[in-house]
């Protein structure tokens, strides 16, 4: 399920994956920095990727007594996020594409 604070998230590492600085109050123009919708997307799944990547290091470090639980809460929870974030904006993708579907020709 998508919350606010989830759906505020993925806005927020989607901003983060274009170099948009909220505090400024202004964005940096993605296109002329060489950046776009698709550099963001791959960002955003390889943030994805590097923290389940991590959980699973971090669950196997635990297995054989390397880690503690915490640094293997911490690390599956930040894939979890990671992975709500992706979600959020493939939902959001799929909900233009079908607005785009429905518009009168």
């Amino acid at each position: 399920m998508i919350t606010a604070l989830s759906a505020a998230n993925a806005y927020a590492a989607a901003q983060k994956a274009i170099g948009v600085d909220p505090g400024i109050g202004g964005g940096i123009d993605a296109a002329a920095h060489g950046g776009g919708f698709g550099d963001m997307l791959k960002s955003v799944m390889s943030d994805a990727m590097n923290a389940s990547k991590n959980a699973e290091h971090q669950m196997t470090n635990q297995v054989q007594g390397k880690a503690q639980l915490v640094d293997v809460v911490t690390a599956v929870s930040a894939a979890q996020s990671s992975m709500e974030t992706v979600m959020a904006i493939r939902d959001q993708v799929i909900s233009a594409y079908q607005e785009i579907l429905r518009m009168p020709i």
